[in-house]
């Protein structure tokens, strides 16, 4: 498959700049795999288009106050975007600026002590690995900001707006945005309606917004990231598989944990946890997942691979074709923007 194949055009006026409130005003688009045309719902019609006995699993990851601003020893400025943790007080970031060597001493700024940062190690570009002069759990949650995506230009005025309201495992760069669109009376509903609820943790790398560069995707090399599915939760898909129920993902990150956790059991969801290289495209067939809340992606993107390859055989156009429709009916597109029911 060639690259360009995933472009479409999306004029900016379609991308949601701000989120909607209350959080599950948002529209749904209820595409079938079957292969029928889409239809138009809110998001709260999730009560009636799924069913008793079916499963959602969300990804509990909650977003890292992860954007630091710090100064060099001559004055200078330099913003550190945290990506991952290597231990307590050492971290791979992006520093943002110039002169960022090894050795340099970058002093935090904003708070009432100072924390320091020595960089030990250059990698890529402007990727660093420094080591920081106390554990990052004592001060990133009141010296750091929460980074939003680069096509998000509006100030975020509460940023836990960009939290799910069940984030509990702090790690990831970017949030899971179809977990955005549910409230906590709208999760108590479905309970209600006898769809129960299962959680997998996946923590979202800044690789999720980067375009395929390649000219073809089979020559892209897919970003790892760290999932873990429970015991429990492996118990929960297979009980609701057994019972008839259906598997559905909240999100292409939910979706890659589960699909993960089944490559590496023969099909089979088992408890699984560690670093997930999946590259889900076209003609990867779905063991574990029957169904998919998924918002709308950017082009290029692995995410609409991902997408495209759970509608099956003519997955990509019926997918365009789905978001040609949407930008025709006004929704909202990408992180803050409206959803997608595909089962």
């Amino acid at each position: 498959m060639e690259t360009a194949e995933l472009d479409y055009q999306l004029p900016a006026e379609f991308i949601a700049q701000t989120p909607l409130e209350p959080r599950d005003s948002s529209r749904l688009m209820y595409l079938p795999r079957s292969g029928e045309f889409a239809t138009n719902h809110n998001f709260t019609d999730l009560l009636h288009l799924l069913r008793a006995g079916d499963l959602l699993v969300f990804n509990d990851t909650r977003v890292l106050a992860a954007r630091v601003a710090a100064r060099k020893q001559t004055g200078g400025k330099v913003e550190l975007l945290l990506l991952r943790a290597l231990g307590a007080r050492q971290w791979i970031v992006l520093a943002g600026g110039r002169g960022v060597a090894v050795g340099s001493v970058l002093e935090l700024a904003g708070g009432d002590k100072p924390v320091h940062a020595r960089v030990v190690q250059a990698l890529q570009a402007s990727a660093r690995v420094v080591e920081f002069s106390a554990p990052v759990e004592t001060w990133l949650e009141s010296l750091g900001r929460v980074p939003l995506p680069p096509y998000i230009h509006a100030p975020l005025r509460d940023p836990e707006r960009y939290q799910t309201v069940y984030a509990r495992h702090a790690g990831s760069a970017a949030a899971p945005t179809a977990g955005l669109h549910f409230t906590p009376a709208l999760l108590d509903k479905l309970l209600q309606c006898g769809i129960d609820a299962a959680y997998v943790t996946l923590h979202v790398g800044l690789d999720t917004f980067q375009p395929i560069s390649a000219a073809a995707v089979d020559a892209h090399s897919i970003h790892s990231e760290w999932c873990k599915l429970s015991a429990e939760t492996a118990a929960k898909i297979a009980a609701t598989r057994a019972a008839g129920g259906r598997v559905v993902a909240v999100g292409t990150t939910s979706a890659r944990v589960i699909e993960s956790a089944a490559a590496a059991c023969a099909g089979s969801v088992r408890e699984f946890e560690g670093e997930t290289r999946l590259f889900v495209k076209p003609g990867f067939e779905y063991r574990a997942v029957d169904g998919l809340i998924t918002n709308f992606h950017l082009p290029r993107s692995t995410l609409l691979l991902m997408v495209a390859a759970f509608l099956g055989k003519a997955g990509l156009p019926r997918l365009l074709q789905a978001y040609t429709a949407a930008m025709q009916g006004g929704y909202r597109f990408y992180s803050f923007g409206d959803a997608m029911l595909i089962v």
